[in-house]
């Protein structure tokens, strides 16, 4: 298990060696770097900086309340005061990093959409660098396009599906806030990964319930490697680079630890056509 996690977790860093040893791969990054970058602008200006502003005014309301119930307590509990400064910090911290996260979770989904043919053309020439070839189910163009689109409605049902008893669950005492918040960074990481390894498998076209099963079957090594990406993706600015890295290194992923282990004949029982060159 701890060997998975560490493998899962290295594939960033064996993208870079790739990109390193193989520099006429970097053209493929370029258009969607571009394309990460004006969605990133909309979503900062649209959400970035009011939640951030909202985070601001949430900290000193908190900061506030902290202060009018410390005035009240007796003098020998003064120490407490650093103790109720320290948790203060540490919201500030945590919804600083759970925008970032957000943030930069919501540019994956818009920019992975709109540079979907870019995003695929890097996933193709990875995956033909790692195995000398590349396969390929034919179909109609805008079959491909229907295919996108029903992949993002899918993903927000399957979300939906795990998001809302989550967030019910949320009103029981007894459940806990720990719990909660666990599972939602477990079905982001899920539905990251299923962004991440999706080119190797979309060019098979696979179907859906098949591409929930590769990351489950990953496990631990598609956690790892989806929480190295989650944080990759959570930095601003360095995400518009970071993101299709993590396509290439999903592609990497996909065919060192799925690749082996898929049927190998011409008609692939997962995938919903043949499989063809």
């Amino acid at each position: 298990m701890i060997r998975g996690l560490v493998a899962g977790a290295s594939y960033p860093l064996r993208a870079l060696r790739v990109f390193q040893k193989s520099p006429r791969l970097l053209k493929f990054l370029i258009v969607p770097i571009i394309v990460n970058f004006v969605v990133a602008i909309a979503i900062y200006i649209g959400l970035l900086w009011p939640s951030w502003q909202g985070i601001a005014s949430l900290v000193d309301l908190v900061d506030r309340e902290f202060a009018l119930i410390i005035a009240d307590w007796p003098q020998w509990l003064s120490f407490l005061e650093y103790l109720v400064l320290g948790l203060g910090w540490l919201l500030r911290v945590f919804l600083i990093l759970g925008l970032f996260l957000a943030t930069g979770f919501l540019i994956l989904q818009f920019g992975t959409l709109l540079g979907a043919p870019w995003y695929g053309q890097l996933s193709e020439h990875i995956e033909k660098y790692r195995t000398g070839r590349i396969e390929i189910v034919e179909i109609h163009f805008f079959h491909d396009i229907w295919r996108a689109i029903l992949f993002e409605i899918k993903k927000l049902i399957l979300w939906l599906a795990v998001a809302l008893p989550l967030t019910i669950l949320g009103f029981i005492p007894a459940i806990g806030t720990v719990f909660i918040t666990v599972s939602w960074f477990i079905l982001t990481g899920f539905i990251m990964g299923l962004d991440f390894l999706d080119g190797p498998s979309e060019r098979r076209r696979f179907k859906f319930r098949s591409k929930m099963a590769i990351v489950w079957r990953s496990f631990p090594a598609s956690a790892s490697f989806s929480a190295v990406c989650w944080a990759l993706i959570g930095i601003p600015v360095v995400n518009f680079v970071t993101i299709p890295l993590c396509v290439a290194s999903g592609t990497l992923f996909w065919c060192d630890r799925v690749l082996p282990t898929l049927p190998q004949p011409s008609l692939n029982p997962m995938s919903e056509h043949p499989v063809s060159e």
